[in-house]
């Protein structure tokens, strides 16, 4: 049984349709991911998931329980930080805890969820005063006082400097260490590189492609590559145009910068090789899952026909 499984949910407001059609599944144990352009959906999707929205059509489930028929039990299993989440300023962070823990049937202890996420000596300090940082370890503490199976945090590191950002990232592996099936919605690449097993790219309320980091990066090699030097002697932007493996050239003060399929990287050396032409501080741009991203969610022209339909990446490039 999947820890989460979402089949064609639809959710509109109005005349605006958030929730197209979006269907994927969230193994036990997982860190999956949810990326996606500003409203492309997903926190709709989330809200959803946990029982805030209903949605229009569709069936959600979290391990088999469905978030609207079963609201009081999905709220044991399920674990919640969601983007606008926030307390009243007052309210110290000891109180908030034992505040939450009071809505769960068998609460994690509050002593131990402040040890663990490094709040012990902010017991007492209000939430109004706490740091960005401390904010977001709050957020992951409330979300795990009713020791839930499936922890859903939507947009976790938004804000945060880059080493809060990272001691975050350390957070959610020990929630997955703990045995806690975690669904992460981020807008940051390198994040969703770093933690997940599998992301799920949205774009307009539909999933365009569900891989692993890696297959999606992949299917960015597919799209094109980079690479970026400063030519020894003058070059001729048509004569690198007229190569078939390349597909832009821009300049950059003394530096170009040549864009083309996955062979364009050898072709230009070897044309530069040719009329001996160093290619100095040459730089080739590592294939990511920003690529991919880019790819997928570029809306297309009319005449370029619709989105791929939910797949792996690899599976698109083959």
């Amino acid at each position: 049984m999947p820890a989460i499984e979402v089949r064609n949910l639809k959710k509109t407001y109005g005349d605006t349709t958030a929730v197209a059609d979006i269907s994927f599944e969230v193994g036990e144990g997982e860190i999956f991911g949810i990326l996606g352009p500003n409203g492309a959906g997903k926190t709709t999707t989330v809200e959803c998931i946990s029982g805030l929205r209903s949605p229009d059509a569709g069936a959600v489930r979290v391990l088999g329980l469905d978030p609207g028929l079963d609201r009081e039990d999905v709220r044991q299993v399920l674990g919640v930080q969601l983007q606008e989440s926030q307390l009243p300023a007052k309210i110290q962070v000891r109180e908030a805890l034992e505040l939450y823990a009071s809505f769960y049937r068998e609460p994690a202890d509050v002593g131990r969820l402040l040890a663990q996420w490094e709040l012990t000596d902010k017991a007492t300090a209000r939430f109004g005063k706490l740091s960005g940082g401390q904010k977001q370890r709050l957020a992951v503490a409330l979300a795990m006082v009713g020791n839930p199976r499936v922890v859903v945090l939507d947009e976790l590191t938004t804000g945060l400097d880059p080493h809060a950002r990272r001691t975050a990232w350390e957070m959610v592996e020990q929630v997955r260490a703990a045995g806690v099936t975690v669904l992460l919605v981020t807008h940051f690449m390198e994040e969703a590189e770093r933690l997940c097993d599998r992301v799920a790219i949205i774009d307009a309320g539909r999933v365009v492609a569900v891989d692993t980091p890696a297959g999606l990066a992949a299917y960015g090699a597919a799209a094109g590559q980079r690479m970026r030097f400063r030519p020894s002697a003058p070059v001729q932007d048509a004569l690198l145009l007229a190569l078939p493996e390349v597909s832009s050239v821009e300049r950059h003060g003394a530096y170009l910068e040549v864009a083309g399929n996955s062979e364009v990287i050898g072709a230009v050396t070897a044309f530069l090789a040719r009329r001996q032409i160093i290619a100095a501080e040459l730089r080739v741009e590592q294939n990511s899952l920003d690529d991919a991203f880019i790819a997928l969610t570029s809306h297309p022209g009319p005449s370029d026909g619709p989105h791929p339909t939910s797949r792996t990446a690899s599976e698109e490039t083959r």
